[in-house]
Order: structure tokens, then C-alpha cells, then sequence
């Protein structure tokens, strides 16, 4: 890696060196200070008591004066009694000197001081000299070409040349996105033997596009590069160019390109390009802002006129669908390198990236973590081992165990325990059933995934929870599976109608009524699942007002959206009426693991099915099986709603 200073940052090109030019201007501004002070200070007060001159007069005829000095404006002198004295003189007196002269008074002349009009002029002419000093320096910054030092630095790139010389990052570090490494890797060796491509004719590829989603590690890749590729790396955020005047921006890409150019061939990496290079036009009144002129003179430097010979472009975004389509189109961005949320086997290999800086216990299983946690990209791994690594140190221990990284999936997954919460009888005996109807119907749902945990301690925002875990990942969702969700999502709901009534049902099911419309409304509208609407997508995800958010806007007339309203409402409704035949014919299963989770108030998906199938539960470190009698009847309503699946509930729904 080349360690070198970044070019243009310096005070180069614009003459002398900058603590010198300092100590200059805070030099002559002490010697302002001081001609001021010289000027009005008390050293240029006359001294002596100030009398009238009709007073001095009478004491001169009164023989009071022992001498006197005559100037131009002014008379001094000292009095009998060794007191100095001054006056203003009248300028029509012609008599003084024989007034003195017969009183015997010593008198001489002052000569003219010739200082005094060169300080007037200085008085006078101080401001303007003060005013030209300040636009001297503004012109001066000005023909730097705006330094980043400067006051006019505004217009200067912001690009850093990034000089690791401890704790580089290579390909090694990176772990689960196996395709998108080998896609750059190729960049890297083209740079170290050009040789080897352009001898078939190959050309060096101008750009590179990463696209994922957040914490997929596009910005961990690109520190890769640079630790792998041994050539300047420069940096730069999309936002480091936006500014509120008009053509900042556009001056900052120019001069990061120069910059590129003398240090070429090297890698330049645009992190969150989407802050800049937005499709143009979509904004309200002049469309020729200061993004849209930034991203103008960003399409003419990477493919203009004047060839970037050596100059590779690596960009990072997690929104693609906004970026303008001539950013997009080969010449620019040659390759678009998708750096997707890793699978199972990717997991495993971030996870056993991470795990070497911890002292991990034996029991440690990267397959078993990596199993429970579907979707989870490469930062919320990294997150999950801290977490666990911090919650071993909380408690003492010397080794991170596998009970740590369970309570750290936990937390990172439906959030921290709130046992301090205080929870009626009722409430718990509410969320237990509850949650044991969202179990329940999941156990006899074949296309449902299999329960990994079931709680009724409070976390985050939710009384309790099911959580189900995949066998494996899953990148579609069959209609089968999708009515399977339907109805654990309805669960819930129905073991609260069965076992404390119509009238006693509480809003704990608003999130699993909301999760059941959205993924209803998205099989009729979406995915074509609806016998009577057809294959056909009735509402199309959009950019929202001036690109802030998505919002959903339904194509359909007012005939067919009362259709659609009756298809979901139908859907939801056979969920509600599948998970109600099941737990009516299953009462005695619903008390039984209702019961259980009072007793233990978390068991595992092994557990739940050992219980069905037994009637009891075998813990080594508590007595078997429940043991505290349930009564049902007089629930109160609880104070939150609950989730499924480690979903937050809105409090008060």
C-alpha cells in the first residue's frame, strides 16, 4: 500500500508555508494594536492640570508663573509652587510675550512635532487598510484554488487515500460471499499483471457496482481490495459531494478525478453512490440542481471525452432501483457485484471469522448458531458473537459457551428480557395460552417451520413469543406454507376465544392481525393467488414524494379493489376457521402446554413436542412436568400486545 500523503491536501501551489503566512498576519495585527495604543495611550496625554487661558493670564500678571513653553496648540509650563500646568493658547494673541517679559517669566518655543500628521494620516487611512488586508487574503485563498484549508476549501474533494498499516483487511477476513469475492478478485490481479489480460485483448473493467443489502459487508469488500491490491485506495462517502451552492459538488468530482490521475493506476470507492447519483428529473421545479449537476460531471469523468486510464470505480449501494440508468450501463459500472445475506454455509464461515478472537468453550457449535439464524447478514453476526462475548463477561466466566450465544440470539432477535415487568396471575396465565395456540396450530401445520422456542417472558415490547426456524433457507415461499402462516398467525387469537371467551379476548393479536392482512393482501394483489382475481399483480411498490420511502399504489378500479378487500378478507378468515378446528379438537393439548409454559415460562421446540407426545417434560435441573393447577376464567386484558415470531407489538393496541 502505497503510504504517501494525499495529493491536494497540502498548502501546494499556494506560495509559502502556511505557519509563517499565519505569524505575518498576526503580526501586523499586533503592530496595529500597538500604533493605536501609541497613538491614544497615556504616554501621549500632556501632563499637568488643564486651566483656561484667561486664568493662566491672570496668574502670569499676578507673578504665580515661573515658566511657560509656547507650541503651535498648546502652552506648558510649571507654576511657583512646582505644579505643572497646560493650556489652549488664543491664536489672535499678540501680547503674550510682553505680558511674560514683564513679569519675569522664562518662556521658550516648542518646535513643531513632525509625527504628529504622519499618525493622522495613519488614523485616517487605518479602515481602508484593515479592508484591504481581508480581500488580499480571500484573493489570495482564491488563487490557492480553494485548498482544504482554506476558506475557500469548500470545493476541494473530500476523497482520503486509505493507508492501513496495522489491521489491513484482505480476502481472508472476508467469509460467506464466496461469488462476489472471486467477481473482485479478478480486478486485484489485473492490477498486478495487466499483462496477463490485455495480451487476449482484455480491457481493465472501469467500474464496479456492490449491491446489498445493509451489513452484507460491500464496505468490508472494498477495504479488501485495497489490502489485497497494493495500489492507492482512495474513499469517499456519495454525501461528501452534496453541499448547498451550486456547483460544489461538481468541482469536488473534478478534482478528485485529478487527484485519481496522479496516483493511477489505483482504486477509487464511492460508498452510498444512491446520495448522489439518483435517476435525474424526478424532483420538483429546476431540475438542474446541485445533485443533478454533480452527477452530470460524474458520468462525463468516468466515460467522457478524456480516457481515466488506470482508474478503477468501486461503488456501494443498497438501493440499486434509484440510481439513473446512465450511471448503470457498461463503460461506467462494467459489473454489478450482488453481495447477498449469506445462506447457512456462509454463516457458518462468518461466524468462524469472528469466533477466533474469543475464547469459545466446547460445547461451541458454529453449524447449530448458524442454523437459528436465517437472514442474519454478516453485521448482525459479528453483532451476536460481541453480545455473547459480553454476556460471558458479565457473568464471570473465562469462556464464551453455547448458552451464551443462545441468549445472545435471543436478545438480538426479539430483544433483552424484562423480568423486572410485573404481570398479573391472569396476564401470564392470557399470554401463556396464547402463545400455547400459536404452537400448537404450528405443530399441526405440516408446511409450517418447525417451532425452535416458545416463551412468555417478556422481551422488548412483547409479553411472550413462538419462534419458528427453517430447516434450511428458503429463497421462495409455496401457497401452502403461506396458509400454514395464516393460520399460527391466527393462534393465538382463537386459543383466547375458546378458553376465556368472546368477551374476554384482549388486543394482545393486533401485530398477528396485521401480519396476517399484509401477507393476505400481498397473495391477492402480489403473487396472484386468488382463484377469482387471476395471475395478474394489483399494486406496484413505487419511490415515495421526493424519494423518501416506498409506498404501494394499487392499480385497479373500485369494482375490483372490493374484490380484493373480499379475497383477503377470505384468506384471513379460513385461517381463523383452520386454527379454530384445531384447538377445539385439541383443547386437552392446549391446557396442557398452556400449563408447561406457566411452569417453565420457556421451552424449546424439542421440549413442546416431547410434552404433546408424553405429557411431561425431563429437566435435569427442574422436576418433571408441571406441576401448579391452571384455573381459567377471570383474565384481564394486558397492557401489550404480543407478537409472533419476535415481532414487536404496539403498546395500548
Amino acid at each position: 500500500m502505497n503510504n504517501q500523503d494525499q495529493p491536494g491536501n497540502g498548502d501546494n501551489g499556494g506560495g509559502g508555508n502556511p505557519w509563517v503566512k499565519s505569524l505575518m498576519i498576526w503580526g501586523g495585527i499586533f503592530l496595529a494594536l500597538l500604533l493605536i495604543v501609541s497613538m491614544f495611550g497615556p504616554g501621549n496625554e500632556t501632563p499637568g492640570t488643564q486651566i483656561r487661558y484667561s486664568d493662566f493670564r491672570d496668574r502670569v500678571a499676578a507673578g504665580d508663573v515661573r515658566e511657560v513653553q509656547i507650541g503651535t496648540d498648546r502652552i506648558t509650563g510649571m507654576l511657583e509652587n512646582d505644579q505643572a500646568f497646560s493650556t489652549v493658547p488664543v491664536a489672535s494673541d499678540s501680547t503674550l510675550t510682553d505680558l511674560l517679559e514683564a513679569n519675569d517669566v522664562e518662556y521658550s518655543a516648542v518646535p513643531r512635532e513632525e509625527g504628529s500628521l504622519l499618525a493622522a494620516i495613519l488614523i485616517n487611512l487605518l479602515p481602508f487598510l484593515l479592508i484591504l488586508g481581508i480581500a488580499f487574503f480571500a484573493l489570495r485563498q482564491v488563487q490557492k484554488g480553494g485548498g482544504a484549508g482554506g476558506a475557500m476549501g469548500f470545493g476541494k474533494s473530500k476523497a482520503k487515500m486509505l493507508t492501513e498499516k496495522s489491521g489491513k483487511v484482505t480476502f481472508a477476513d472476508v467469509a460467506g460471499i464466496d461469488e462476489a469475492r472471486e467477481e473482485l478478485e479478478e480486478i486485484v490481479e489485473f492490477l498486478k499483471d495487466p499483462s496477463r489480460f490485455s495480451k487476449l485483448g482484455g480491457q481493465i473493467p472501469k467500474g464496479a457496482l456492490l449491491v446489498g443489502s445493509p451489513g452484507t459487508g460491500k464496505t468490508l469488500l472494498a477495504r479488501a481490495i485495497a489490502g489485497e491490491a497494493g495500489v492507492p485506495f482512495f474513499t469517499i462517502s456519495g454525501s461528501d459531494f452534496v453541499e448547498m451552492f451550486v456547483g460544489v459538488g461538481a468541482s469536488r468530482v473534478r478534482d478528485m478525478f485529478e487527484q485519481a490521475k496522479k496516483n493511477a493506476p489505483c482504486i477509487l470507492f464511492i460508498d452510498e453512490i444512491d446520495a448522489v447519483g439518483r435517476s435525474r428529473g424526478n424532483g420538483l421545479g429546476n431540475s438542474n440542481d446541485e445533485r443533478e449537476q454533480t452527477l452530470n460531471q460524474l458520468l462525463v469523468e468516468m466515460d467522457g471525452f478524456e480516457a481515466n486510464e488506470g482508474i478503477i470505480i468501486i461503488a456501494a449501494t443498497n438501493r440499486p432501483d434509484v440510481l439513473d440508468p446512465a450511471l448503470l450501463r457498461p463503460g461506467r459500472f462494467d459489473r454489478q457485484v450482488v453481495v447477498p445475506v449469506p445462506d447457512i454455509e456462509g454463516r457458518e464461515k462468518i461466524l468462524e471469522v469472528h469466533m477466533k478472537k474469543v475464547p469459545l468453550a466446547p460445547d461451541v457449535n458454529g453449524r447449530t448458531i448458524a442454523r437459528g439464524t436465517p437472514g442474519f447478514s454478516g453485521a448482525d453476526l459479528a453483532n451476536l458473537v460481541n453480545e455473547a462475548a459480553l454476556l460471558a463477561a458479565r457473568r464471570n466466566k473465562r469462556l464464551v459457551a453455547m448458552q451464551e450465544f443462545e441468549d445472545a440470539k435471543d436478545k438480538v432477535m426479539m430483544g433483552a428480557e424484562r423480568r423486572s415487568m410485573v404481570m398479573t396471575e391472569d396476564e401470564k396465565k392470557m399470554t401463556a395460552y396464547h402463545e400455547a395456540g400459536h404452537a400448537l396450530v404450528s405443530i399441526n401445520e405440516p408446511a409450517s417451520d418447525p417451532i425452535h422456542k416458545a416463551t412468555i417472558i417478556p422481551r422488548g415490547r412483547a409479553l411472550g413469543m413462538v419462534m419458528r426456524l427453517p430447516e434450511r433457507d428458503s429463497y421462495s415461499y409455496h401457497r401452502d406454507k403461506m396458509h400454514a402462516n395464516l393460520a399460527v398467525a391466527m393462534g393465538g387469537r382463537v386459543a383466547e376465544e375458546i378458553i376465556f371467551g368472546y368477551d374476554k379476548v384482549s388486543s394482545g393479536a393486533s401485530s398477528d392481525i396485521q401480519y396476517a392482512t399484509d401477507l393476505a393482501r400481498n397473495m391477492v394483489t402480489k403473487w396472484g393467488m386468488s382463484d377469482k382475481l387471476g395471475p395478474l399483480q394489483y399494486e406496484q411498490s413505487q419511490e415515495g414524494y421526493l424519494g423518501m420511502g416506498q409506498t404501494s399504489r394499487t392499480m385497479a378500479s373500485d369494482e375490483t379493489n372490493k374484490l380484493i378487500d373480499s379475497e383477503i378478507r377470505e384468506l384471513v378468515e379460513k385461517a381463523h376457521k383452520a386454527a379454530d378446528e384445531c384447538l377445539r379438537t385439541q383443547e386437552d393439548k392446549l391446557h396442557l402446554l398452556a400449563q408447561a409454559m406457566l411452569e417453565y415460562e420457556t421451552l424449546t421446540g424439542d421440549e413442546i413436542t416431547t410434552l404433546l407426545a408424553n405429557g411431561k417434560i425431563d429437566r435435569p435441573d427442574t422436576p418433571a412436568g408441571p406441576k401448579r393447577p391452571v384455573s381459567v376464567g377471570g383474565v384481564g386484558v394486558p397492557k401489550a400486545g404480543r407478537r409472533l415470531d419476535g415481532g414487536a407489538a404496539p403498546q395500548g393496541a
